[in-house]
C-alpha cells in the first residue's frame, strides 16, 4: 500500500462518490477538482453525499490543478470522456513512477489513457452506479449498480485486487475481472440507449418503455455489439442489458432486456442520465463525440455501416447548438426506414 494519498481527479458525480467513500473508511484520499467553490466546500463544510443509498457528510482536502503539488503513485481519473485528454496532461506531472491511473469514467478512455502512458500504468474500471452533481459541496448517489476493475491484458494483478478492495467500499458486489473490456463495450451499448433518451424529456424509464421507439434502442444496441464482435471482444450484459440478444437481433430477447433495463431505472433516484442532465440543467457539450462518435469513426475504419449512431450523434450536436429542442419526436428519426 502506497504511503501517498488516493488523488481523485474530477470529483464530480463518479469521483466525489469514490473519494467519500475512500476517505470515510480512513484511507488518505487528495481531491481534484476545475470548479473553484466545488473545492472549497470539500475542504470546508464537506461533501455531502445524498439520496437514497447513503446520506452523510465528509471533509476531504481538495485543490484545483493549478493548486496541486506532489506526485501520487494510485490517481483516479474520474472526468468526462471527453475532457480526458485535457485532464491527462495536466495529471502526468503528478504521476509518480510506477504509478497507475485508473479510468472510473463512461466510454472506452483506457485506450486514450494507455496511449499517453502506457498499458502498464493503466487500470480498467467499469462503474455504473446512479449519481448526479447537483451544485458544489452536493452529489445524488442514485442507485447501486454494477462496478468493476480490471487489467487491460486481462491479467489478475496485485494493483487490481486494491482497486477491488477500494471499490467494494462504494460497491459491496464489485468484482475484479479478467474481461473489463466486456464490460466496457457491453456499457457502450447500454450508454447509446441513454444517449437516446436523452433525446427527449422522459425519464430513461419512460423513453425506454415506448413499444413505438423500441426498434431505434435495438438499431442502436445492434450496431454497437457488432463493433464489439469486430474488434473481438465478448461484451458483458449487466443490470437488464443483454449483449448477446443485440448482437443478434433477437427481438424478443431484446424486449425481454429492454422491459428488465426499464424495470432498474425505475429504482433509481437517478432519473435521468447524465447526457440529458449537461442538455436540458447544465447546457454544456455532452460526451457524445467522446463516446458514440467514436464508434461511428470505428465504423468507418472497419467498413461497417453504423447509421443509427450517426444520426443521433448528429442530432445530440443540434440540441447542444440550439436547433433544437429535446423531444420524443426525435427518436422517430432513428427508426429503419
Amino acid at each position: 500500500m502506497s504511503d501517498t494519498p488516493i488523488l481523485i481527479w474530477g470529483a464530480g458525480a463518479i469521483g466525489g462518490i469514490l473519494g467519500a467513500y475512500f476517505a470515510r473508511a480512513g484511507h488518505a484520499v487528495h481531491m481534484v477538482d476545475v470548479v473553484d467553490k466545488h473545492v472549497e466546500a470539500m475542504r470546508t463544510t464537506g461533501l455531502r453525499i445524498e439520496g437514497p443509498v447513503e446520506e452523510f457528510s465528509q471533509v476531504l482536502p481538495a485543490s484545483t490543478p493549478s493548486e496541486l503539488a506532489g506526485q501520487y503513485e494510485r490517481i483516479y481519473l474520474c472526468v468526462k470522456a471527453h475532457h480526458t485528454t485535457a485532464a491527462l496532461e495536466m495529471l502526468v506531472p503528478h504521476l509518480a513512477p510506477g504509478g497507475y491511473v485508473v479510468s472510473a469514467q463512461n466510454g472506452l478512455n483506457e485506450k486514450v489513457i494507455a496511449a499517453r502512458i502506457g498499458a502498464e500504468n493503466t487500470v480498467g474500471c467499469f462503474v455504473n452506479y446512479g449519481a448526479d452533481w447537483l451544485e458544489p459541496g452536493r452529489i445524488l448517489f442514485g442507485n447501486r449498480a454494477a462496478v468493476a476493475v480490471g487489467e487491460l491484458d486481462g491479467s489478475m494483478t496485485d494493483r487490481v485486487a486494491e482497486v477491488h478492495t477500494l471499490l467494494k467500499l462504494v460497491e459491496p458486489d464489485a468484482v475484479a475481472t479478467d474481461n473489463i473490456w466486456g464490460y466496457l463495450w457491453g456499457k457502450m451499448g447500454y450508454g447509446s440507449l441513454l444517449f437516446c433518451t436523452a433525446l427527449t424529456p422522459d425519464s430513461m424509464s419512460d423513453a425506454m418503455a415506448r413499444p413505438e421507439h423500441r426498434a431505434a434502442y435495438r438499431a442502436l444496441g445492434h450496431e454497437v455489439m457488432t463493433l464489439a464482435a469486430h474488434e473481438g471482444v465478448a461484451p458483458l450484459g449487466f443490470n437488464g442489458f443483454d449483449p448477446e440478444a443485440f448482437l443478434a437481433n433477437d427481438i424478443a430477447a431484446i424486449e425481454v432486456a429492454m422491459d428488465r433495463m426499464v424495470a432498474h431505472n425505475r429504482k433509481t433516484a437517478k432519473t435521468h442520465s447524465g447526457i440529458w442532465r449537461d442538455l436540458a440543467v447544465r447546457k454544456r457539450k455532452t460526451e457524445v463525440d467522446a463516446q458514440i462518435g467514436v464508434m461511428v469513426d470505428l465504423g468507418r475504419t472497419a467498413g461497417i455501416s453504423v447509421p443509427t449512431l450517426a444520426r443521433m450523434v448528429d442530432l445530440i450536436h443540434d440540441i447542444e447548438d440550439g436547433k433544437r429542442e429535446q423531444s420524443a419526436d426525435l427518436v422517430n428519426l432513428l427508426l429503419p426506414a
